[in-house]
């Protein structure tokens, strides 16, 4: 991976590199209720060419060494995404120094697990996370220094201590939807077998593309783009999730989000953020009413049927009017010249897809792969209209799927084989750092050497030797009758509903029916109370309303009968929950998945009473 960033920043040492906005002011705003809110005013981007990148990187690596830092122990960077992450990162790799990644979010036992099971002795961090270093270091057993910000080496320079490609480059903790968060670990070859690989798919990368990054750098995904990127001479322009379009909540008024400044080519997205920007959209186009809306739902529906394959569809100078009249302001949200979209980390639903072909205008690649897989596995060619799978194996994988017969999926089904998923190759990590039992268990090395990792997901495969993600087999329970519940299956379908904003499926073995905690979609569910004139205080006071209950369970009928869900499948009864799920919060990990087991500690209570009532 060093080799690869030098060899770039030599290729491309004036172009622009790395871009991070001026900050221009910060306010609190205070709302009627007495909440307070931050707001920023950002000003445009400011670079750094790669020669200068590749200068800082060299610096940082010098400082790090005078700092008295060893090869042989580890640095963790405990950030948000920013410039500095990328330059610390590629920093530690020109002294081979192994970097442990930790999301920004997670919560103080799964953080001191994280540095203290990997004996971390420099911590290089932000701001906010500094006082979370400050509140647990009592706790911690190795960690002697902090890096908060970097001036040392520029004086002092020190050679470079190249590492090889077998040695460890990260020792990544997934985000931990069940229990505490594992460490893989990653060889430089693992990272480097899918950055060459997604290079080989995305078509036309090169120094004219600018990627927008926003996503959490500690997530694999993050990671092997912006590093693609970085292989390819693109620029890359930092943002966050909560400052990316105008109207994004931490950006101030009449100021200008990220994507709108930086006009990128190039985003990788998982399907929670598209979901939200579809649903903004929507929104938006509902409040309006009247002509627009009309004109929305023809230019939609003329596109749909094109996309789909119909002839009949509004192709050429139709295509370019529907462009040009309604779809070029839905693409001015992230920038208008957005061109490709990576989508990964859960599967994204086929109306979200479709909707991001139409009204943005840009190709979709689904990706599915894991941290033990180094993020690659398989990517959806860019032509590939279909929706709900994720593509043929990368360059890098071999796949296989292998008979689950506990949960009915045989590689022997017609008219498609199905099975839990395997997949081999180069980018298949070395395994869990300091957990022998759980490597062994789910990586094995074959006679010819090649080492395969068992996913846990189950998948089909199609004729044309693309994966359809099907099921997780810790996701299914068994219900009191004996039916078969795949719990995540169900929440993917049902998600699609207006007014649901996430969901988690309840099954107990012991009933025979479902039920589910539901996030209520506060704007929707709103809109839709005042235009049945129904009195409330507040949004709790909405969620608690038999009203409100009853519209939402329709909805939820209508999805599910229109996905096609057996009746034991649907949820019963439901909980409406006021309360957005975050990271924050410690609900759903950094991308977006929810984590089971706590969401059912923590509302432990409602499920019961779902059941008793």
């Amino acid at each position: 991976m060093a080799e690869l960033f030098e060899h770039s920043c030599k290729q491309n040492q004036y172009k622009n590199f790395l871009g991070t906005r001026k900050l221009i002011s910060r306010e609190i705003e205070v709302t009627e209720d007495g909440r307070s809110f931050e707001k920023l005013h950002l000003g445009d981007y400011e670079w750094l060419t790669y020669g200068r990148a590749f200068e800082a990187v060299c610096n940082f690596a010098s400082g790090l060494a005078q700092l008295g830092h060893k090869k042989e122990e580890r640095v963790a960077i405990f950030a948000d995404t920013r410039e500095e992450w990328f330059i610390a990162l590629q920093g530690c790799f020109r002294r081979n120094v192994t970097v442990v990644t930790i999301y920004a979010s997670l919560g103080e036992e799964a953080l001191c697990h994280s540095l203290n099971e990997t004996e971390v002795t420099t911590v290089i961090c932000g701001h906010k996370e500094l006082k979370k270093i400050i509140e647990i270091s009592g706790q911690l057993d190795t960690v002697r220094r902090v890096i908060y910000v970097e001036r040392l080496g520029s004086g002092k320079p020190v050679d470079a201590d190249l590492p090889l490609s077998a040695d460890i480059a990260v020792i990544m903790y997934t985000s931990g939807s069940t229990g505490l968060p594992k460490g893989v670990m990653m060889t430089h070859a693992n990272v480097l077998a899918t950055v060459s690989a997604v290079m080989t798919i995305v078509p036309d990368l090169g120094s004219k593309d600018v990627y927008m990054a926003y996503l959490p750098m500690a997530h694999i995904l993050e990671l092997a783009a912006e590093n693609v990127i970085a292989a390819v001479g693109s620029a890359i322009g930092y943002g966050s999730p909560l400052t990316l379009t105008d109207t994004s909540s931490k950006i101030k008024k009449g100021t200008k989000g990220d994507a709108t400044v930086l006009l990128p080519t190039l985003m990788t997205a998982v399907p929670a953020i598209l979901d939200r920007v579809r649903d903004g959209v929507l929104k938006k186009v509902n409040a309006k009413g009247g002509l627009s809306k009309k004109l929305f739902d023809l230019a939609y529906a003329r596109r749909l049927s094109a996309v789909n394959g119909s002839w009949f569809g509004a192709w050429g100078l139709e295509k370019s009017l529907w462009n040009f009249l309604v779809f070029r302001k839905v693409r001015a949200i992230l920038g208008g010249r957005i061109r490709f979209v990576l989508s990964g980390g859960a599967p994204l639903s086929g109306d979200t897809q479709r909707f991001i072909n139409i009204c943005l205008g840009a190709a979709i690649g689904q990706g599915y792969g894991l941290t033990e897989t180094s993020a690659g596995s398989t990517f959806s060619e860019v032509d590939d209209t279909s929706v709900g799978r994720v593509g043929a194996p990368l360059p890098c994988s071999f796949i296989k799927l292998i008979d689950w017969p506990e949960g009915g999926y045989l590689t022997s089904d017609s008219p498609m084989p199905r099975g839990e998923i395997v997949v081999g190759g180069p980018n298949v990590t070395v395994g869990y750092f300091k957990n022998e039992e759980k490597t062994k268990e789910l990586y094995k090395v074959d006679e010819r050497g090649m080492r395969w990792f068992y996913t846990g997901d189950i998948g089909q495969f199609h004729s044309d030797g693309c994966l359809e993600i099907i099921d997780r087999k810790k996701d299914i329970v068994k219900l009191q009758h004996g039916e078969y519940v795949s719990l995540g299956k169900v929440e993917a379908n049902l998600l699609v509903s207006p007014y649901i904003d996430n969901i988690m499926l309840h099954a107990n073995p012991f009933h025979s029916y479902c039920v589910a905690l539901v996030v209520a979609a506060q704007h929707t569910v709103e809109d839709w109370a005042e235009k049945q004139r129904i009195p409330f205080t507040d949004f709790d006071d909405l969620c608690e309303k038999a009203e409100t209950k009853k519209e939402v369970l329709a909805s939820i009928q209508k999805e599910a009968k229109r996905s096609r869900l057996e009746k034991f499948e649907i949820p019963v009864k439901i909980k409406l929950l006021s309360e957005p799920w975050t990271p924050e919060s410690g609900l759903v990990t950094a991308a977006f998945k929810i984590k089971r087991d706590i969401i059912r500690k923590a509302f432990s209570e409602e499920l019961s009473n779902l059941y008793a009532s």
